[in-house]
């Protein structure tokens, strides 16, 4: 793809912070750190100027000198210019220091004064940069900036290499950035010293683009335009934003299903070579643009009957990057393909939609075509439309349903049946399935300006609560509004009843109420006919009661499950069949749990509701962190919490469960970091379900890292908290047994033994065996403080085996950590821990083997050697790619699975290990997780 160098980035689009460029940053600093050199490399607008300059900036103060340049292409044909803007203002000081030849040569070069060339003065010039390099060194350290070396002067490119090849221990450290679209930046290497480090910048995430939009100020677009913005750029920070300006200063939003519009500046930057195709030729290409998948059967289909020829020749001028022989047209870029529709006439543009209506395969596709061919109402095209979204919503395409529906609402006539707001609604309902609650809420709000159906209403009510999400508390006024517009109606009080218990729950705290409100929303919604709030409503219910250790929880969950189910309801995370994985696993029936919650994931992921995948991922993480499958818990916590920030739903509960699996499996400073922001998040939404839920993962990561104090304190909140809401079940946060082991370490026995005692009776009543076990661990302690060492012993040695044959792996390693500290106390030995490591490895619980690690060194013999203080961090010698493959091998990932979460090859993972090994001294894979672990390594 060509560029033009005229093209400015906004000045606001250039500020010293560096946004997700976190990792190449820091290795770069690094480099700078060392005295090595950088060189900053990726395709244009990709954010190397930015980058570069914030290392300037960081080092800047620890150099004497800083000498810069910034080539351009219509100058690059200029001699020693880019010499003259490094050295020219140091001339005079330097200038005293060099033989006379090389003064001579360098002044002539860089005032222009003379016939200066490379051929005539080659060496005395060589030498003379060389000279005033190491003259400027002489008095502290230079650091050079370059930025675009790929447009410096041939003779300043070569001066400059001439240099650095030369410099040896000098001072001197070179800070560059090149551009490379595509090719090797091997050869731009030249121009800086040997040791010089390549840095590759590669396109941000749909979460950086999310930061990088919001720091530049354009705060209000959807996540699905987000969504759009990130794909069309291609994660190009530069075309990120310039697409985000265009849409903020654009007061009419795309149509849906159409392309972002492209600035201006952009279409320029992308389609500097169209020009070069015929009228023909350019008419393809913005057939191909409009296809969602354009092949070149389908543009044959279309009318294009050199479909053939024409792509070539785009392909040659670097507009398409079509494969060989393959079927598939691909854009160079997805900012190409945009491009070339933004700049096409609307005419234009519905006359190949036009003929894509007729040449695409696919129903939804010819659906949606027709639409963006026609314009005005059209009440056969939005009957169409509707028909293709409920073929899209059971293929499990909720988003693409939602766009269809749109586009229904938009060609429906104002009388027809349904009518336009309906259509809008279920194109809102659709949304929400699809995670995109921006989207709905716009819609729902955008209806309830003009809709006076109390039905209409009340349904824009029920999508603008459920775009809330926890924060429930920022849409009281909403209540009193749906409850007036539902009037007498059972099925639309229903719905606000429904509504109304969760609300109790989340706002109030208070699971008496929202017990009753559901039960009554389950009742209106049965008199009414309505089989699907009916089920929702029972399955809070029934959640509600377990949460209670409520006697009716087992009836209740037996009528969420009653016949005729309705399928969405079944597999959605407020419906029956999550509230019997609750069940499940607050049972202790953790196999059952996890093939429950296994099924209930594979099936939304099938039917693409977001939500519930987001949460079915978390419980599944839980499920798996029960059974002290701690890597795998860990990945898919962490896949959770990324699906939750992308689509900005259940962020507070997913940060959470991974703060959990970061302090079982992972690492304890991210686990902190992660339990802190839970709360604080969970505070501001006036959430009282998850602060206490929040505050209890808190005070597990603060007992894992040590803190007992923290710990007390955190738990004692939820204590307090639990017993305001009413919440009995022991079962459900199980931090009761945490809390008693830290009140042990801070000498509070008689409290221990009281939060002891009160929860063991809710356990025995409810059956909690796994929480009774927990307890006896607990209670263990307190005896060892009492002096009942053999007592303590006997139980300790019980509590294991109980929580071994309920399948609890890591509470189950955690006893014999207990009973071997124990044993040690007594005078066993270090060799009282193998069994406490071997089950801690067994689950790969990291933080727990660094603490039984720890245990064996300070009790070590004198001739069992300990392991040197520096081994915890053996890894941080390692470059970025061996520390990542390393962290992977410590979670437990085979090269196969490390080569797909890295995108590289097996061999490529084989190699690197390879590397690590000898850096590390070491010769296999348990001897990383043994060296991280701070163990030592024989």
């Amino acid at each position: 793809m060509t560029v033009r160098r005229d093209f400015k980035e906004p000045a606001r689009s250039r500020p010293d912070l560096v946004i997700g460029r976190e990792e190449p940053f820091t290795a770069a600093r690094e480099q700078l750190g060392r005295g090595g050199s950088v060189l900053l490399h990726g395709p244009a607008g990709i954010g190397k100027s930015t980058v570069l300059r914030a290392l300037a900036a960081d080092y800047a103060e620890a150099a004497r000198t800083v000498l810069r340049c910034s080539a351009t292409e219509s100058e690059s044909h200029l001699p020693f210019l880019a010499l003259a803007d490094l050295l020219g203002l140091v001339l005079d000081e330097v200038s005293d220091k060099l033989p006379a030849a090389q003064r001579t040569a360098l002044e002539s070069a860089l005032t222009g004064r003379g016939e200066s060339t490379l051929q005539r003065d080659g060496l005395a010039l060589r030498l003379a940069v060389l000279s005033a390099l190491r003259a400027l060194a002489a008095e502290g350290p230079v650091l050079v900036v370059a930025d675009d070396v790929q447009w410096l002067d041939s003779a300043s490119s070569e001066l400059l290499g001439f240099a650095a090849r030369r410099l040896g221990d000098t001072p001197v450290k070179m800070l560059c950035a090149v551009r490379t679209d595509g090719q090797e930046y091997d050869r731009h290497l030249r121009t800086s010293p040997p040791d010089t480090l390549a840095v590759r910048l590669g396109p941000l995430s749909r979460a950086q683009v999310s930061a990088l939009l919001d720091h530049r100020g354009y705060t209000g677009l959807p996540r699905s335009t987000v969504r759009d913005i990130h794909r069309t750029s291609g994660g190009n920070p530069l075309f990120a934003l310039e697409l985000g300006r265009a849409l903020a200063e654009n007061p009419t939003p795309p149509r849906p299903g159409e392309p972002l519009p492209v600035p201006t500046s952009l279409r320029a930057l992308v389609l500097s070579r169209l020009e070069m195709l015929s009228a023909e030729a350019r008419h393809t290409l913005l057939v191909a643009s409009a296809g969602a998948r354009p092949t070149l059967s389908l543009l044959h289909a279309a009318g294009r009957e050199n479909a053939e020829a024409e792509t070539a020749r785009a392909a040659e001028l670097g507009l398409l990057a079509t494969e060989p022989e393959g079927p598939a047209v691909r854009f160079a870029h997805p900012l190409v393909s945009a491009a070339l529709y933004a700049e096409a006439p609307a005419h234009q543009r519905r006359a190949a939609h036009a003929a894509l209506s007729t040449a695409a395969s696919d129903p939804i596709e010819r659906a949606r075509h027709l639409a963006l061919a026609t314009t005005g109402t059209d009440p056969e095209v939005a009957a169409r439309l509707a028909g293709a979204a409920i073929l899209a919503r059971d293929r499990g395409a909720p988003s693409v349903a939602a766009s269809l529906g749109l586009l229904a609402a938009r060609h429906a006539p104002a009388d027809s049946v349904p009518g336009p707001d309906e259509r809008r609604l279920q194109a809102a309902e659709d949304a929400i399935t699809a995670g995109e609650v921006d989207l709905a809420r716009d819609i729902a709000r955008e209806v309830l300006t003009r809709a006076t159906v109390p039905a209409e209403r009340v349904r824009a009510w029920m999508v603008v609560i459920e775009a809330a999400g926890q924060a429930l508390g920022e849409v009281d006024a909403v209540f009193p509004q749906a409850l007036a517009d539902a009037g007498d109606d059972p099925r639309l009080l229903a719905l606000v009843h429904y509504q109304l218990a969760w609300r109790a729950l989340v706002v109030e705290g208070d699971f008496a109420e929202g017990r009753e409100e559901a039960a009554h929303a389950a009742d209106l919604a049965a008199r009414a006919g309505d089989r699907r709030t009916e089920l929702l409503a029972l399955a809070f219910q029934a959640q509600a009661e377990t949460l209670m250790g409520h006697p009716d929880a087992p009836a209740t969950i037996k009528r969420a499950l009653k016949e005729p189910q309705d399928p969405q309801v079944a597999c959605h995370h407020n419906g029956a069949g999550s509230t019997r994985f609750r069940w499940l696993l607050m049972s202790d029936q953790l196999p059952e749990a996890r093939n429950t919650v296994t099924a209930l994931l594979r099936e939304v992921r099938r039917r693409g509701m977001v939500e519930s995948e987001v949460h079915f991922l978390r419980l599944l993480a839980e499920t798996e962190l029960r059974s002290g499958h701690c890597g795998r818990a860990l990945d898919l916590a962490r896949e959770s919490l990324r699906l939750a920030r992308d689509s900005g739903i259940g962020e507070v509960a997913s940060a959470m469960l991974t703060s959990l699996a970061e302090a079982s499996g992972g690492s304890v400073d991210q686990a902190l970091a992660l339990a802190r922001e839970a709360v604080e998040h969970a505070e501001e939404d006036g959430d009282q379900i998850y602060v206490s839920r929040a505050l209890a993962a808190l005070g597990y990561v603060q007992l894992v890292a040590g803190d007992a104090p923290g710990t007390v304190r955190s738990l004692r909140r939820v204590r307090e908290l639990e017993h305001g809401l009413g919440v009995t079940d022991p079962a459900r946060g199980r931090w009761h047994g945490d809390l008693a082991e830290a009140l042990v370490r801070i000498g509070e026995f008689a409290e221990a033994q009281d939060v002891i005692d009160v929860t063991r009776e809710q356990a025995l009543r409810l059956g909690r065996e796994s929480v009774l076990a927990v307890l006896d661990r607990a209670e263990a302690l307190v005896r060892v403080a009492g002096g009942e060492h053999e007592a303590a012993v006997g139980q300790l040695t019980s509590v294991q085996d109980r929580l071994s044959k309920l399948g609890y792996g890591l509470e189950e390693a955690r006893a014999a950590f207990e009973l071997a500290r124990l044993r040690a106390r007594r005078g066993s030995g270090p060799t009282s821990y193998d069994e406490a490591a071997r089950l801690f490895r067994r689950c790969r619980a990291l933080p727990w083997l660094r603490q039984v690690d720890a245990a064996v060194a300070a009790g070590a013999a004198p001739d069992r050697q300990a392991v040197p203080a520096a081994a915890p961090t053996a890894l941080d010698g390692l470059a970025s790619m061996e520390r990542q493959v390393a962290a992977l091998v410590m979670e437990g990932a085979t090269n196969r699975e490390i080569a797909g979460r890295l995108f590289i090859s097996v061999k490529t993972v084989e190699a690197t290990l390879t590397r690590v090994y000898r850096k590390l001294g070491i010769r296999s894979r348990v001897d990383i997780v043994r060296l991280a672990a701070g163990r030592h390594v024989k």
